[in-house]
């Protein structure tokens, strides 16, 4: 059984949230609900729970707030929000999970099982890191998790040299000649990883400029990299691509 405290500002949400945890969720024990800052983080320092549903926006708050005035944070988080807004991307940057409102049951199976899985294994830092990501602009993150089988893995995106699809899973190739499969997939961290200018050359390719060496006119476009590895330039990414090389 994993111990719950549900956080939200919205007395629906929590009662929506509460309704679809004891339907869906059995393994899932509701300790307590708090609607605000202060209670949040008195409920949580009281019952010590294993598993924490956080609403990002609360009012003038965030549920951030909560997280920088615990001292020990050694519990799982979900985050809960009604938009893919501010914070949203710290969150994935730190490979942790969230749901958007309404809440979806099949993704909330997913999260609390992943919840599971990650109390099984050694603890993380990866809420010290979401800190970390959250004092920084969006632009300017430097590193990212890695959700791996049996580890989380804090790469910086200098490190990164392409990404590549397979299936469903996304590899990562990093400059030291390491490879990273992660159970994601391409197109979450092409839109993750495009404001810090990595450029989606291909359905299944995704490159950090900083490595191509040039651009090849044969078949139509290929870079070439700096290791000698040769990426496809999808026909309808050629334009985006030779410009975003061009103002390097």
């Amino acid at each position: 059984m994993m111990k719950a405290i549900l956080i939200d500002d919205e007395i629906s949400n929590l009662e929506n949230l509460r309704t679809l945890l004891e339907k869906h969720c059995p393994q899932v024990t509701i300790q307590a609900t708090a609607g605000d800052i202060a209670n949040a983080v008195d409920a949580i320092e009281a019952y010590q729970p294993d598993l924490v549903f956080l609403d990002i926006q609360m009012g003038e708050d965030t549920g951030f707030d909560v997280l920088k005035r615990l001292p020990m944070r050694n519990f799982e988080v979900i985050f809960v929000t009604a938009y893919d807004h501010y914070g949203i991307q710290a969150v994935k940057f730190a490979a942790l999970d969230y749901l958007l409102k309404p809440i979806d049951i099949l993704e909330l199976n997913e999260a609390v099982g992943k919840a599971e899985q990650k109390r099984a294994q050694l603890p993380t830092s990866q809420l010290d890191f979401l800190l970390q990501q959250l004092k920084k602009p969006e632009a300017n993150v430097t590193k990212i998790a890695l959700q791996m089988q049996s580890e989380i893995r804090y790469i910086a995106l200098e490190e990164i040299i392409r990404c590549e699809a397979d299936n469903t899973y996304t590899r990562f190739c990093l400059s030291n000649d390491e490879k990273i499969l992660v159970s994601k997939s391409l197109k979450e961290y092409a839109d993750l990883l495009k404001p810090n200018g990595f450029l989606r050359t291909h359905q299944s390719h995704l490159v950090n400029p900083k490595y191509v060496k040039s651009w090849l006119k044969e078949d139509g476009g290929i870079l070439l990299l700096q290791s000698g590895e040769k990426i496809p330039i999808s026909k309808p990414n050629k334009d985006t691509v030779r410009q975003a090389l061009q103002q390097l």
